[in-house]
């Protein structure tokens, strides 16, 4: 049996595994001062399953052993580990923190008319359940679409993984009080939920972090991002990790728009 072939895969159950271990950690109450304790176990699980995601791509590459099956794999692990699981924190936040005594937004009661009668806030926090939906169309989207070969169409998956698991990391560091009253936030966070939805599947071009060559004329966005994200991340921790998707984003819009050269 030729046991290299399969070391891809491997690598790919292994992230898998880390999204399922996730969603058990989300409902597991643990005896402590932190209320965010499980989600941040969440949250590093999704930081290790990014390192999985990473390696067996890299490995099939190395080893020139890519197959159909292992891109197929892929996709349905980084729609457990970077849709659903993101999905369920972000609900988690939005129970932990809701006060159904008060509007979300001051001075106004979301209702919502049913068949069977009027519903409030109570069913807002499903909101968070549409990461998981618009992650898989971002999934299939890219499995078809022959564009995303050296860059995305769209946030990945895994990049908004990474922001939405910063937000249990940002608000036990408690730094700064003013930001956590702001992710904290129902109304922010649904609000977060809905332009996430968007950006996943948006017309939108990004980079992707493949070097073809190291030379710095062909790589100043890339080898600039890189730099400056680790001087964020050194200076501010987890509280950079949503500055970095925003640099990421807009080095990816100043790239497409003005450095690359337009066809005549």
């Amino acid at each position: 049996m030729n046991i290299k072939k399969h070391i891809p895969n491997f690598l790919t159950c292994c992230n898998l595994l880390c999204g399922c271990l996730g969603i058990i950690a989300i409902f597991q109450f643990a005896f402590s001062q932190d209320p965010y304790y499980a989600l941040k176990n969440a949250s590093y699980l999704i930081f290790l399953a990014c390192i999985f995601d990473f390696l067996d791509g890299f490995a099939a590459r190395l080893l020139k052993v890519t197959s159909p099956i292992g891109k197929e794999l892929d996709s349905l692990a980084d729609c457990v580990t970077f849709g659903v699981l993101p999905g369920l924190i972000i609900y988690q936040l939005i129970y932990m923190n809701i006060d159904y005594s008060k509007p979300i937004i001051p001075g106004w009661h979301v209702t919502i008319i049913t068949p069977v009668g009027f519903i409030s806030e109570y069913l807002l926090k499903f909101i968070a359940l549409l990461i998981p939906v618009f992650s898989a169309l971002r999934l299939a989207k890219f499995n078809i679409d022959e564009r995303q070969t050296s860059g995305f169409i769209g946030v990945p998956t895994p990049t908004n993984a990474i922001l939405i698991a910063s937000f249990p990391m940002i608000l036990s560091q408690g730094k700064f009080p003013a930001l956590n009253n702001i992710i904290a936030h129902p109304f922010f966070l649904v609000c977060f939920t809905l332009m996430m939805c968007y950006l996943l599947v948006a017309e939108l071009p990004l980079f992707a972090l493949k070097f073809k060559s190291f030379k710095w004329a062909d790589n100043k966005v890339r080898f600039s991002f890189l730099g400056i994200s680790l001087l964020l991340f050194i200076f501010l921790t987890w509280t950079a990790i949503p500055l970095i998707i925003f640099l990421y984003i807009i080095l990816s819009v100043v790239e497409n728009k003005l450095l690359k050269p337009k066809n005549n």
